[in-house]
């Protein structure tokens, strides 16, 4: 199989090296140019419609990234778009006092989400994983923390410890997913000062592969927490308003005491939302102190709405699961094909990632970048280190091509390493 030409990316790479002297590291975090395959990734868009996206090369590209997640109708998805202008430009939206989309707003997840009795809104998944934390310790009066997943940037969470004291995460503990032991030892080694366990319902670790629950975890998972008197909290950031209209919990039929949704709720508008029982939210009229000058803004709100209406009306969420299956199904059977190249695939119809079998001599990680780059220069934007999803806009056209280019990039593997 020949490989693929190699992209122009001229304009990319000049932006980048003038960003470098401007803003520490040219973009931030996960964007940065080593957490794709670099040279062969571009780092700036330009423009998106649809399932498409352009870089400032004007190189176009199937999208299966999706913002990392947000975007689960297509970009510049018009209904959600004029209503957010028509806010702007009918009512505003920054103000002293809050509007009433906050209200209606709550109203509608309290009705499609399982555990939401009451809401707390914010604008990222970090404010509001660590507004959970802060809800779960007040309302036991405990402080010890069971982590499991990707929780955000903020002091207690974030992966990377530079400039935070040890002090500021001593009481989070880290546990496997679908390893029922391990929580069950460190529950039972802090089980008088245990606040919260929180997990993401779907596994899914960086650049690892996905994982759903066993037969009857997040189940045990909520009974060991409530045996030790602790809060359950969903990380529902990614599988909210993609696995399900009502989250992963209504989609696993395990319903936690409190959850965080964010990204896909209002199609690439920022908001956040802590949801959950009433009892454990109420502390947040007097105990917990939440507060924000752009909390309130109404731009976030009437996103969702719309994108929830489109959601429901549509079906748009049955479609996903019908295009992800079919999609799905066929990396599988190509995959099987090219059984000696060593890659695998894992997920769920929406959510999907092809990783690498690793080896001693580590050969998996060049097959893994020259798979991802052969993709690329056949302008199809998945990532390396993280899954894919499949949003509304994705045609039968875009899929078969996507199949047709992960074939040709696995022949490619093929003849240069199982000859």
């Amino acid at each position: 199989m020949k490989e693929a030409n190699k992209l122009n990316l001229e304009k990319s790479f000049k932006e980048f090296e003038l960003a470098k002297t401007l803003i520490p590291g040219g973009v931030a975090g996960i964007r940065r140019p080593y957490n794709f395959v670099p040279g062969e990734y571009p780092i700036y868009f330009e423009k998106g419609k649809g399932c498409r996206i352009t870089d400032l090369d004007g190189n176009e590209y199937i999208d299966y990234l999706c913002a990392y997640g947000p975007i689960i109708l297509g970009y510049r998805e018009e209904e959600v778009d004029n209503a957010v202008i028509k806010q702007i430009q009918e009512k505003g939206f920054c103000f002293s006092l809050t509007q009433r989309h906050q209200d209606l707003l709550a109203k509608k997840l309290t009705e499609i989400i399982p555990c939401a009795q009451m809401c707390s809104f914010v604008m990222t998944g970090s404010d509001a994983t660590s507004l959970s934390i802060r809800h779960a310790r007040s309302y036991t009066g405990k402080k010890k923390v069971m982590r499991c997943g990707y929780h955000g940037w903020h002091d207690w969470c974030v992966e990377v410890k530079g400039g935070i004291p040890e002090k500021l995460y001593e009481d989070i503990h880290e546990f496997k997913y679908n390893d029922l032991d391990e929580l069950e030892q460190l529950l039972k080694q802090y089980k008088d000062d245990v606040a919260a366990v929180i997990i993401t319902p779907l596994g899914h670790p960086l650049a690892m592969k996905i994982q759903e629950p066993k037969k009857g975890y997040l189940e045990a998972v909520k009974d060991l927490t409530h045996k030790y008197n602790a809060v359950l909290i969903f990380d529902e950031i990614r599988t909210g308003f993609r696995v399900s209209m009502g989250g992963a919990q209504k989609y696993y039929g395990v319903t936690p005491d409190v959850a965080v949704f964010g990204k896909a709720m209002a199609n690439g508008y920022p908001i956040g939302v802590v949801v959950g029982r009433e009892d454990i939210m109420k502390e947040g009229e007097s105990h917990v102190f939440v507060s924000s000058t752009f909390f309130p803004n109404s731009l976030g709100y009437i996103a969702a709405l719309k994108t929830i209406e489109i959601l429901e009306r549509d079906k748009v969420l049955d479609k996903i699961w019908e295009k992800g299956k079919s999609f799905n199904d066929g990396v599988k059977k190509t995959l099987n094909k090219y059984e000696m190249v060593g890659a695998e695939f894992s997920g769920i119809d929406p959510m999907m990632f092809i990783t690498f079998k690793k080896d001693p001599d580590n050969i998996y990680k060049q097959k893994r970048n020259e798979f991802y780059t052969q993709l690329i220069r056949r302008k199809v934007f998945l990532q390396p280190y993280h899954h894919g999803y499949i949003c509304y806009r994705h045609t039968k056209d875009d899929l078969d091509y996507t199949l047709n280019a992960i074939e040709e990039s696995l022949a490619y593997l093929k003849e240069k390493y199982h000859r």
